[in-house]
């Protein structure tokens, strides 16, 4: 089993002005969804996500998300609990990935998830 990718999503306040920001660095919309109020920005090899909905209710601080994608999200999941870590169990969110979602020492999100034909 191996991590097949890292992509950053940050919560930010208005998610189309976080897009046309992102342009103007030379990114492009992979992916956009207005009803979510997300994107997946893509430069070269390089993604980053955008959200509106991270942090509810808006006022709430903001703090970044890391997104991780293992090739097989329920060995890596079993892996990570034989090394000792408390996990939820792996949901299936509306969005077509089997996720679970955990926190590091320091409060920083880590979602980790696989686009898998499970259904919720």
């Amino acid at each position: 089993m191996k991590m097949q990718r890292l992509v950053p999503m940050l919560p930010v306040g208005h998610m189309p002005t976080s897009v046309d920001f992102y342009r103007k660095l030379g990114f492009e919309v992979e992916n956009r969804n207005d009803a979510w109020r997300w994107a997946m920005l893509v430069m070269d090899d390089c993604r980053v996500m955008v959200d509106e909905s991270i942090n509810q209710p808006p006022d709430a601080p903001r703090t970044g998300v890391l997104y991780l994608y293992p090739d097989d999200i329920f060995a890596y999941h079993r892996e990570v609990r034989r090394r000792g870590l408390d996990l939820p169990p792996i949901s299936h969110p509306f969005y077509g990935m089997s996720e679970f979602r955990i926190e590091d020492p320091d409060g920083n999100r880590l979602w980790i998830g696989q686009k898998t034909d499970e259904v919720p």
